[in-house]
């Protein structure tokens, strides 16, 4: 066949296109067709063959063309005569024989009516038009037949499935009913089960609460028994309790009549004889070196009068005066626990504040010798204190209903007349009470100044 030569318009076309055009929309397998076509020649031309708005697909795989420029080629094949003769070219040298029958205006019996509606919309031989139409037509009625044919396959599963659905409905209501019928059988069954079994129950119930009834009479009846026996077992106990106290008090008291007083003799005796000790090797006087008359004061030649020599006491704040205290034979020193502690730390909690004091007075008792007893109040106690009491030192708390002021004036009176007895206190009325006994009362801070020196 022929070629038109490149860039002309061939001579008739022009008048075949304005004599030939379609009435309708390029039908869709037509128009896919079309644009397959175009993307395989479209790689034949070189760019400036392009139309502008085809040009940035030259590049692209006829495959990427078909689908991102279709709309694109499709119009410039519609709108570019120059194109669409380019493009018609690279058909003829690709199909020459369907393009040849194009031309001579008898397109083959046995190619595809889509192919020769695609390749006569691009040649546009005389007739175009109607060749696409039929090819159009005969695409539609291709499809309408292969739509009824699935329709109809469609109809016939559709109906082999309602026949198989009716069959299965049918054997699954015979069988819904014969398992009704026996769940009808089993729940009059079980009614008469349960008639049978809530009479038992009541039965039962009767039968127990009549023996809760006579259980609980036994009980009460044993309870009061035990109740009598209980109280009469604690009378014959608090008579045995009493009896027993006053057996033991009486002994005791016989021991302790004379135990305490052979004590305080005794304690009386150590405390002059170790008094009598301690001014013999204070004074020291030769036997033969001093005279009565050596004891006169007198002013001698040469010598210091009296107004010349310092003569100053102790002053009550100064812990030398506890020490000398403390220095007395048989000496005992009887500490107000809390108030010291409450004078000298008292944000610190009560457990550690006597730990703290007793610290303390356990190194005084060490360096000085002296006995010593401290004296904490019982009522301020939620349990048992668990106190090892340190070496040295006697820890006493008072008893309920008894304050630590009075068991100190307690132990004041039960020291014998004579025996120096040192009592630490800021509390007015215990120094002013230990003081009647004989005993020598010292300010807290004086036993806190001292035991800051330890």
């Amino acid at each position: 066949m022929e070629q038109p030569a490149s860039g002309a318009e061939p001579a008739g076309a022009a008048d075949g296109d304005v004599a030939e055009a379609l009435d309708r929309p390029l039908p869709d397998r037509v128009r896919r067709r079309v644009v397959a076509l175009v993307s395989d020649a479209f790689g034949g031309l070189t760019v400036t063959e392009l139309p502008a708005q085809l040009r940035q697909y030259a590049r692209f795989t006829p495959t990427r063309r078909a689908k991102f420029a279709g709309n694109a080629m499709a119009a410039a094949l519609e709108s570019d005569p120059l194109f669409r003769q380019r493009i018609g070219e690279r058909i003829g040298q690709s199909q020459p024989e369907l393009a040849g029958a194009l031309e001579a205006g008898s397109p083959p019996a046995a190619a595809d009516p889509v192919d020769v509606a695609a390749a006569a919309y691009v040649l546009r031989p005389p007739g175009w038009v109607k060749l696409v139409a039929a090819a159009g037509e005969e695409a539609q009625r291709a499809d309408a037949e292969r739509a009824d044919e699935e329709a109809r396959r469609e109809l016939e599963r559709l109906r082999e499935e309602l026949a198989l659905a009716r069959a299965q409905t049918k054997s699954e209501t015979e069988r819904l009913r014969t398992e009704l019928e026996a769940a009808r059988k089993e729940t009059e069954s079980l009614h008469r089960k349960l008639r049978s079994a809530q009479s038992d129950v009541k039965r039962g119930e009767a039968a127990l609460r009549r023996t809760n009834a006579e259980s609980e009479a036994a009980k009460a009846e044993a309870a009061a028994q035990v109740s009598a026996a209980e109280s009469e077992t604690r009378r014959i106990k608090a008579r045995l309790g009493e009896a027993e106290s006053a057996v033991e008090a009486s002994r005791k008291a016989a021991r302790e009549g004379r135990s305490v007083e052979d004590m305080r003799l005794r304690l009386l005796l150590d405390t002059v004889l170790e008094s009598a000790q301690g001014l013999r090797r204070e004074l020291a006087l030769p036997p033969a070196a001093a005279r009565p008359a050596d004891t006169v004061d007198a002013v001698e030649p040469g010598r210091m009068s009296p107004k010349d020599v310092a003569a100053r006491a102790l002053s009550e704040t100064d812990p030398a005066l506890l020490d000398q205290l403390l220095a007395l034979p048989q000496s005992h020193l009887v500490v107000d626990g809390y108030n010291v502690t409450k004078t000298g730390y008292p944000t610190m909690p009560l457990e550690k504040q006597r730990l703290r004091l007793l610290g303390g007075l356990a190194m005084l008792a060490a360096q000085t010798g002296a006995e010593m007893t401290c004296v904490f109040d019982g009522a301020e106690l939620a349990a048992p204190v668990l106190l090892a009491p340190p070496r040295g030192v006697r820890v006493l708390f008072s008893k309920p209903g008894v304050t630590a002021d009075e068991l100190i004036r307690q132990l004041v009176r039960a020291e014998p007349p004579g025996r120096p007895v040192v009592v630490v206190s800021t509390d007015r009325e215990v120094a002013d009470g230990v003081a009647k006994a004989g005993a020598r009362p010292v300010a807290s801070a004086l036993l806190l100044k001292r035991l800051s020196r330890v």
